[in-house]
């Protein structure tokens, strides 16, 4: 029984030390508030990317239904600068997603991806879509 007790502990320690981890973990914006070049939709298993035509106002107005989404912050940029990084935290343990926005002339490209794991189920497809569904609403 004593050497259930003492491994549970240690598993116990493990998991918490983790989940610390990745709601402590900085984020480096040198990493995350940068937009590959892309030209058109994509779904892939850690996240989505997406071109849509919105009009000169078009980031300004997706500003404001993001940064309205629970848990979600500004990791760096601004509506001004014309690029726009957002951290998106999952609601149990923390997981943060980041989504790059940039006003590339009357189009957005919009870039979600996760930082832990391999894939996110999903996540940020639904997540980024809900929010265009919003702008274009």
């Amino acid at each position: 029984m004593g050497r259930l007790m003492t491994a549970l502990l240690i598993i116990l320690a493990i998991a918490v030390v983790a989940v610390g981890y990745v709601r402590m973990a900085p984020s480096d914006t040198g990493r995350w508030h940068q937009m590959p070049e892309f030209s058109e939709d994509k779904n892939f298993k850690s996240g989505v990317m997406r071109v849509v035509d919105a009009g000169l106002d078009g980031l300004q107005r997706l500003d404001v239904i993001i940064t309205q989404t629970p848990k979600t912050s500004v990791l760096d940029g601004s509506v001004a600068q014309g690029m726009v990084t957002y951290v998106t935290r999952s609601k149990v343990i923390g997981f943060p997603d980041y989504t790059t926005v940039r006003l590339d002339g009357d189009q957005l490209k919009i870039y979600a991806r996760l930082r832990f794991g391999r894939s996110d189920m999903g996540v940020n497809k639904k997540r980024v879509d809900g929010w265009l569904a919003q702008l274009n609403g």
